[in-house]
């Protein structure tokens, strides 16, 4: 007899009312999985790059233009090495050479921007096998399409 007693609710004051009415309108919901129309990727849409051309494969295009991704860098090889030769092909944009921080030299490679294709496609057409400073580079595109591939 006296669990039963145990399980009775005792009769609730006005306080408790208030409370149990608030408790029971609000519904927290945390984490992935939840059919939530409010969440901000069902509001809108994000914005895209254009893509240029036919959805075949080769080169993409980055936000400002045609990266290279060159290998087999010398690692006594100079940012003005690398400047003097891609620049024979056209205006180079943007040259980045990453430094191993212990030693000072370069890591091996670097990215070459070009503002237009055929500036990038006559550097990879020329430059590739190429040797520099003794040793080969290798010249081909940061960013390719695959065929097929949509979002």
């Amino acid at each position: 007899m006296a669990d039963r007693d145990f399980y009775k609710q005792e009769p609730m004051d006005e306080e408790d009312v208030v409370l149990d009415r608030i408790k029971s309108s609000v519904s927290k919901r945390k984490g992935r999985g939840f059919d939530d129309s409010t969440s901000s990727r069902s509001r809108g849409s994000y914005d895209q790059m254009e893509v240029d051309g036919d959805d075949t494969a080769g080169p993409q295009r980055s936000v400002e233009g045609w990266i290279l991704f060159v290998t087999g860098v010398h690692e006594e090889a100079q940012e003005d090495d690398l400047h003097d030769k891609f620049s024979e092909y056209g205006e180079i944009k943007n040259l980045q050479c990453n430094l191993d921080r212990r030693t000072g030299f370069i890591k091996g490679y670097a990215l070459i921007e070009y503002e237009t294709l055929r500036e990038a496609q006559a550097a990879i057409d020329k430059l590739n096998g190429t040797d520099m400073l003794g040793q080969p580079i290798s010249v081909t595109w940061a960013f390719s399409r695959t065929p097929g591939k949509t979002r």
